[in-house]
């Protein structure tokens, strides 16, 4: 999946705006998308050249309204957002829902992140400081004169570079190195999971509800108990608590012989699929979701013959 992603140029929102969008677009929408970045600029004339729309997806963030149908994603928060009023028309005629307008927020980086979290659980909460001083320096609501010209802060001797630069592969080169690395994340789910994780009689349990996990690698049980045949996981994000059951993809059980797990998780509102479902319960019923994971759990350990030695962790 190829993903053109069209920013601002020379602005610190713009820049900002293109790495949340991309780390919404990889935890959210598909997490084998390859970006490419490219700025624009208000000029006379033409703003945009339809030749360089050429991903899979193409993006506009913080910038003006494009009514080209190759456009597949835009935000943006300007009042000045429309070239035109055929363009505004376009806009509403069109209600597309991955094109989103709101000249009530000060930075388009808090917006994307406001639409990743509302309408497609993406979590915003580690990239906190970035959506911050977006706020601050779009909105220029600097604490007095003198903070916003001394530029003390790292976040404002970025944008000072950002502004003035005259190589235009820098901010492309920067976007990506904008946010946490989703890798140092990722090794981080990895400990979390190693530590509250067991497994006895082929069947793994973890409860992960007091860590930021949200979106964590579904394969890192297996990896941890590779002699696994069922897995059963508790987590909590803002809008739900979760049961999450799976089955190990590389187990050397019969398939034939393993449990429905779609049929276990419809008991409890869920489904899914044979091998691997899911039950959602509201944000505080966790002692709800707590009490069907154990009985999910008792259920498939009891179907399983398996070694008590696969209950340490693989390092």
């Amino acid at each position: 999946m190829r993903v053109r992603v069209f920013y601002h140029d020379k602005c610190f929102d713009g820049a900002c705006s293109a790495a949340v969008f991309s780390r919404f677009y990889r935890e959210r929408i598909s997490a084998e998308a390859e970006f490419i970045y490219t700025g624009l600029v208000h000029r006379a004339g033409a703003l945009f050249d339809e030749a360089q729309f050429d991903g899979d997806e193409n993006v506009i963030v913080d910038f003006k309204y494009c009514a080209s149908d190759r456009i597949t994603w835009w935000f943006d928060h300007h009042l000045s957002a429309f070239l035109t009023p055929e363009d505004a028309a376009h806009y509403r005629q069109q209600q597309s829902p991955h094109k989103f307008y709101d000249p009530s927020f000060r930075s388009c980086t808090k917006f994307i992140a406001h639409i990743g979290e509302k309408h497609f659980a993406f979590n915003p909460r580690p990239i906190a400081e970035v959506i911050q001083w977006a706020d601050i320096i779009d909105g220029a609501l600097y604490k007095d004169a003198q903070s916003a010209v001394e530029m003390k802060e790292p976040a404002m001797k970025l944008t000072m570079v950002i502004e003035s630069t005259q190589d235009p592969a820098f901010i492309p080169r920067l976007i990506p190195r904008l946010l946490p690395p989703l890798l140092e994340r990722h090794r981080k789910s990895i400990d979390i999971m190693r530590e509250r994780a067991e497994c006895r009689q082929g069947t793994i349990f973890f409860d992960v509800t007091g860590f930021d996990l949200e979106g964590y690698n579904k394969f890192v049980p297996y990896y941890l108990f590779p002699d696994s045949i069922y897995s059963v996981g508790l987590s909590k994000s803002s809008f739900r608590t979760k049961v999450s059951v799976g089955s190990n993809p590389w187990t050397k059980t019969n398939p034939d012989g393993m449990v429905n797990l779609a049929k276990i998780c419809e008991r409890y509102g869920g489904g899914g699929h044979a091998r691997v479902g899911a039950i959602s319960f509201e944000p505080d019923k966790l002692e709800e979701a707590r009490s069907a994971a154990r009985d999910i759990v008792a259920e498939l350990r009891s179907s399983v013959v398996a070694p008590e030695s696969a209950g340490q962790p693989h390092s």
